[in-house]
């Protein structure tokens, strides 16, 4: 576990008493799923209370992310079915999330422009987890980590929404990530296009 961020080791923890029971990975990814869909519903409101609500039933969401992987390897019920459904969750919890802040945002200055930046950003933020798990298809999971500040990745900044909703950020945050998410993407895309011509 020396290598593991600091959430993948929590969830660790967190799975390993259900080792021996009847609750599957895709048991965990299903929940992973249910929480991201009650974020993106709880943050398009608009409203104060519910955006708060949606923004912690999102930690819950991304926490479990790791949980799923982390029981499929300590019971060993690994498949690619499972692998898939995790991808998928994946790619709808951060499409559906940022969608959810611009649709909640559309009342804001930004106007309908909220929406067309929660989908550029879910899209890139997509994208990204789709060619990281390439990359460490070619290269290995360890080799393929995220850049870090030891345990800390640059993923677990997403852990903050709370912190934004309840500051009132989500404007600022979605201009970040419309900013970020896409650049970001494009380095990926890079980084991911050289690792194939390196391998082929």
């Amino acid at each position: 576990m020396i290598d593991k961020p600091l959430d993948a080791r929590l969830a660790y923890r967190l799975v390993y008493p259900l080792r021996n029971s009847r609750i599957t990975p895709n048991h965990l990814t299903s929940v992973r799923l249910l929480f991201g869909i009650l974020a993106a519903a709880g943050l398009s409101t608009g409203d104060y209370f519910w955006i708060n609500i949606g923004a912690l039933c999102f930690v819950i969401s991304n926490f479990l992310d790791h949980s799923d992987g982390e029981l499929a390897r300590l019971t060993g019920k690994m498949s690619k079915s499972g692998h898939y459904f995790d991808l998928a969750s994946d790619a709808i919890v951060n499409i559906i999330l940022f969608i959810g802040i611009g649709t909640g945002l559309m009342h804001s200055q930004l106007g309908f422009w909220a929406l067309f930046m929660g989908m550029l950003s879910g899209l890139a933020v997509a994208g990204i987890y789709f060619m990281r798990n390439e990359i460490e298809k070619f290269i290995g999971k360890s080799d393929a980590r995220q850049p870090n500040i030891g345990i800390i990745e640059a993923e677990d900044v997403l852990y903050l929404l709370p912190l934004v909703t309840l500051m009132g950020w989500l404007i600022p945050f979605l201009i970040l990530a419309t900013a970020g998410a896409p650049v970001f993407a494009l380095w990926t895309l890079k980084e991911y296009r050289e690792i194939r011509i390196k391998q082929s």
